[in-house]
């Protein structure tokens, strides 16, 4: 509690108006955002490189951030600090009756209902923007993962396929859809062709219980280690990758899938 209270001491001194910082006294909700963002991110990436020196470094940076975020509430006459953790501490009272209070759940299907019928709840005593089904799935998710979520929303009404081979079929519809539209040259169309595909491609992830988001991260991770691969070997032979050929990049990249890379 100690250092809770001397981090909201410093971050309202540097949003004092006579002796703050300059640039924090800037910001607003708005031009902290991205900075919020990124420091999820970092959390993240210190979680895969298991670094925890790294993590506990950077779950403070996010915390500033809440902070940030609570002050300048606070300043506007919103809300402050005290009622973000009195907020979430509600939140986990109502989200777990089965350990706070008295219910009782047989399965993980129980449980998991239990889960959703709170944030139903929760969503119908927001503002008008959250009382549809879709309601309070955060725009600024990434699009992979709001995918998912806007799918896993409406499945809980039925409408969902009840199995993977009429997914599987719409992957081939879209992707017609897209040979079609690039044939006709239409890049609005692309565009909308494309992230229909897109689209349906996080919906074959949820159906095969992988998340989408993450399934990407490892692809990108995998083509960064080739690639990676490929400059080191033709570093050795005093070459650079513009100075080769694409077959002879391409016989490279399967070389390092010959390494397990």
């Amino acid at each position: 509690m100690q250092h809770t209270r001397r981090l909201l001491e410093l971050m309202a001194r540097l949003r004092d108006p006579q002796r703050g910082c300059p640039w924090d006294l800037r910001q607003d909700f708005a031009s902290v955002a991205p900075y919020t963002l990124e420091e999820a991110y970092e959390v993240a990436d210190a979680i895969a490189r298991q670094d925890f020196d790294d993590l506990r470094l950077e779950l403070g940076d996010l915390l500033l951030q809440v902070v940030f975020h609570a002050q300048m509430a606070q300043e506007a006459g919103l809300f402050d600090f005290e009622d973000v953790a009195a907020g979430i501490c509600d939140k986990l009272l109502r989200r777990h009756p089965h350990v706070f209070g008295d219910a009782m759940f047989e399965t993980d299907a129980e449980r998991a209902a239990a889960w959703e019928a709170a944030k139903a709840a929760e969503r119908a005593d927001r503002s008008e923007r959250d009382t549809g089904l879709l309601g309070g799935v955060a725009q600024a998710l990434p699009a992979l993962r709001r995918a998912q979520k806007l799918q896993q929303r409406a499945a809980q009404v039925g409408f969902d396929w009840p199995d993977l081979e009429p997914v599987l079929d719409k992957l081939d519809e879209e992707l017609a859809e897209l040979r079609q539209a690039l044939h006709q040259g239409e890049r609005a169309a692309v565009a909308e062709e494309l992230g229909d595909l897109l689209f349906v491609m996080a919906n074959l992830a949820r159906h095969l219980q992988v998340d989408a988001e993450d399934a990407l991260r490892q692809g990108n991770a995998k083509f960064e280690r080739r690639f990676a691969y490929i400059e080191q070997a033709l570093a050795a032979a005093g070459r650079r990758p513009q100075d080769c050929t694409l077959a002879q990049l391409d016989a490279l990249w399967d070389a390092a899938k010959a390494n397990g890379l």
